[in-house]
């Protein structure tokens, strides 16, 4: 009885090797994910929903921790994706911005004033475009799974309301540390300073910063009127989608049932966060707004000739960056938008 209960033992460890059981061997009992922001926010509750569905589909086989603010990398938002491509990181749900170092034409999302609204942003995201930036998200490393969404990036200060690009002139503005940003805010005669999230608020705190461009679920979950920040510009000058990622060797070692789940997890998670980023302000009244006024700051929305003098001051901008970015894939997006306005 006993040779006989070794030989099954024997034979189930081997099935276990192989083919749907490999996981047995491969799979590690703890995932890192990298969030810049925590679940209070729309970005930090994408990847939150993110880990529990993946770790209710496959019933407890993988287990995603949280890292949020980028702790994983000390808190250097653009040493994310490196940190993902060397298996420092397993998953992350990660900003376009912050990876646009790595993979150049991520910076198509930073392209001033591209994507006027919501169905434009979808329609690039959607598109061939946004179908093209995941080969290239692919071929430099990473493998992209799902879109999900930060918001569009609205301008705020401590000084006054900006109506014009004039209003703009010599204030400090905490920016992400890309060169599309940069380049933008200095056409538009701002004084633009580059640090991270962590480094921000205690910057505007303190005055060392005048203001900041982030989204109203950013704004509004950070409490950022508590930091000065009084004056809102509803501009939309560029939009923040996330992308929902995973190391390739991680996703080889996983069974193809549960790289299934796993995709399909950030499919929801994605759609999901885009719902949480996009809260209070597609209704008709937009709730946002009225929320913000009612914590006493100053919100601006501007007409459209006054955003078309922002459009044409970064106008100079946009067309260097074309070039940068790729002549053809702006192209594609710029035909994604145009059709998704008809």
């Amino acid at each position: 009885m006993k040779l006989r209960s070794l030989l099954a033992l024997t034979l189930a460890a081997a099935a276990l090797g192989t083919g749907g059981g490999a996981w047995a061997q491969t799979y590690k009992s703890e995932y890192k994910m990298s969030l810049v922001l925590g679940p209070a926010f729309p970005w930090g509750k994408s990847g939150e929903i993110w880990a529990d569905l993946v770790r209710e589909r496959t019933q407890g086989r993988i287990n995603i921790k949280l890292y949020p603010g980028t702790s994983l990398v000390q808190g250097d938002q653009t040493r994310e994706f490196t940190a993902l491509r060397q298996g420092v990181i397993d998953l992350a749900v990660g900003s376009t911005i912050n990876w646009s170092p790595q993979v150049k034409s991520l910076n198509l999302f930073s392209m001033p004033f591209l994507m006027p609204n919501f169905a434009a942003i979808d329609a690039v995201t959607q598109g061939p475009a946004g179908a093209e930036i995941f080969k290239a998200v692919d071929k430099a490393g990473v493998l992209p799974l799902a879109w999900g969404e930060n918001g569009y990036r609205e301008i705020s200060n401590s000084k006054h309301a900006i109506r014009t690009p004039a209003d703009l002139k010599g204030l400090k503005i905490r920016v992400v540390g890309s060169p599309l940003f940069l380049d933008t805010f200095t056409a538009l005669g701002a004084n633009p300073t580059q640090m991270s999230w962590a480094d921000a608020q205690p910057a505007m705190a303190s005055g060392a910063v005048d203001g900041q461009e982030n989204p109203l679920a950013v704004y509004m979950a950070a409490k950022l009127n508590t930091v000065e920040q009084k004056h809102i510009t509803l501009w939309g000058y560029v939009a923040d989608p996330l992308i929902f990622v995973v190391n390739k060797e991680i996703w080889a070692g996983w069974s193809e049932a549960d790289r299934a789940i796993v995709k399909q997890a950030a499919v929801d998670a994605g759609q999901q966060g885009k719902a949480l980023a996009r809260k209070g302000l597609v209704e008709a009244d937009k709730p946002l707004v009225k929320q913000l006024a009612g914590l006493g700051v100053t919100v601006t929305e501007l007409t459209p000739a006054q955003r078309k003098a922002f459009v044409d001051a970064t106008r100079p901008v946009y067309d260097k960056w074309k070039t940068q970015v790729g002549a053809e894939l702006v192209s594609q997006a710029e035909k994604s938008v145009a059709d998704s306005q008809k």
